[in-house]
């Protein structure tokens, strides 16, 4: 489902070996701002977990429909880890991992034979790597994942070439006026600690980055009970256990939780709503509000009812959509939650004119203010919600090279339990549950406006500061 609101998410440059063609940058797996679109587990959970002595978790999902195989290695890790002096590094990390020298037995002797495609991705709460293949190739792609995150080689050559490589993805964002306004939007949200909700990093500290602070990552997050591996396709949970416990059985555990070490920082609330307004190369306007949401972990309710909610006025027929889209103030409108574990952000954007700019704002302030009204969603539109959320999820299992993603993701931030309750916890949402989370997180509670247009388009629309403000607090 297409969002306005953008996540910060890191993606490496794709590495194809073989006959394989590999998929472009654009079409890398992301998780939705919602957990609804994959973080769900129906009565017949297909996933089979298993957790090693040394605390590392294995999750499978058997599916013979194509003799195919992927691996995925998910360590929690990514900027909510990051102290301003590590910002990025994470990141850096995840390009080091498929360095030529990272891993004894080498790809030439293994991979190049069999056929092999890979990836990593570093997002906020979760940092991964892939491999697909084959399925009679699978002990192969098994050794090169195993090889490469117990007996990592850094090297000075290599870690300088990866270096340039994060700087040009930090170019790259900076020369894009959409990836300069949620960047905006997040250092305001998240003001005391913008370096945990940005996985990207900063030139500095990219730059500055040596082996041993490589070396220093490892150590903290890179251990069996911090991580998980997930399989999915042409193989047999027996199997993949056995492989498992062969290859990362006598990994050893870190003693004391990283977690617990080096806890997770308490973003403050807002005192205040905020608001700025940047000019770039647009042709319209592009406005994005945001307010700090739930935390898994604190508020599982209001994870449940912010996603349920958000797919209610999603709906081309909801009352929001018509009373934005429909009558002409907006282009496209967007309203929604990204699940995390370290605050969730709930982000509302859309795409005016700059003559509409200012009803346009006002129109949304003004649906805000009545998202708990009992009139502002039908029961049966609560229900639809429902039933097309679990839908969803049985669709999103068609290709399991592409779920291992997902549930890599909702493991690091949500942990398996959440992922395999969604589905029950999200049939018992009540209209009661979602009036409570609009109540706590969104209507009439601080935020942040943030606007993006042309110089020209300002002038036209008269849009202040203030007007994003509005009525907040």
């Amino acid at each position: 489902m297409p969002h306005l609101r953008r996540i910060s998410l890191v993606i490496s440059v794709a590495a194809v070996l073989a006959f394989a063609a590999g998929r472009p940058l654009a079409q890398a797996p992301q998780p939705s701002r919602t957990a609804a679109q994959t973080a769900s587990a129906t009565k017949f959970d297909p996933l089979v977990s298993r957790t090693l002595k040394n605390g590392l978790e294995v999750i499978v999902l058997e599916d013979h429909s194509v003799p195919l195989v992927t691996m995925d290695l998910a360590v929690r890790n990514g900027s909510f880890t990051e102290s301003p002096e590590l910002n990025g590094l994470s990141h850096l990390y995840e390009h080091m991992f498929f360095s030529p020298n990272n891993a004894p037995r080498r790809i030439a002797d293994d991979g190049m034979q069999a056929g092999i495609v890979y990836n990593g991705s570093t997002r906020e709460e979760v940092v991964e790597y892939y491999y697909t293949t084959t399925a009679p190739n699978f002990q192969v792609i098994a050794r090169l994942l195993a090889d490469a995150a117990r007996w990592p080689g850094f090297d000075d050559a290599a870690l300088t070439r990866e270096r340039e490589v994060v700087i040009g993805e930090m170019d790259r964002r900076e020369s894009n006026p959409f990836g300069v306004l949620d960047k905006a939007l997040d250092d305001r949200l998240f003001f005391k600690f913008p370096t945990r909700k940005d996985p990207l990093g900063t030139r500095s500290t990219v730059r500055s980055a040596t082996t041993d602070l490589m070396k220093r990552i490892q150590s903290r997050y890179y251990v069996p009970n911090n991580s998980a591996v997930v399989i999915a396709g042409d193989v047999t949970p027996a199997d993949a256990f056995a492989t498992v416990e062969a290859l990362f059985g006598d990994w050893q555990r870190r003693a004391v939780d990283p977690f617990v070490e080096f806890p997770l920082v308490d973003h403050p609330p807002l005192a205040a709503s905020t608001a700025t307004i940047l000019t770039g190369p647009v042709q319209t306007v592009i406005i994005e509000m945001g307010w700090q949401g739930p935390s898994v972990g604190k508020d599982d309710p209001g994870t449940y009812a912010a996603d349920v909610f958000s797919f209610i006025i999603r709906q081309p027929n909801s009352r929001f959509q018509r009373a934005l889209v429909d009558s002409g103030l907006m282009t496209a409108v967007d309203f929604g939650y990204y699940t995390q574990r370290n605050v969730g952000p709930i982000a509302a954007s859309f795409e005016t004119t700059p003559e509409k700019a200012r009803e346009a704002i006002k129109a949304l302030q003004d649906q805000i203010a009545h998202m708990a009204d009992p009139t502002f969603f039908t029961d049966e539109e609560l229900a639809n919600a429902k039933a097309l959320l679990e839908a969803d999820d049985l669709f999103s299992r068609e290709k399991p090279s592409e779920y291992v993603h997902n549930v890599a993701f909702w493991w690091s931030s949500t942990g398996l339990d959440y992922f395999r309750g969604y589905l029950k916890n999200l049939r018992a949402t009540t209209r009661a549950d979602i009036a409570t989370y609009l109540k706590r997180y969104v209507i009439g509670r601080p935020h942040v406006g943030v606007a993006l247009m042309s110089a020209e388009a300002r002038k036209a629309s008269g849009l202040t500061e203030a007007d994003l403000i509005g009525g907040g607090k």
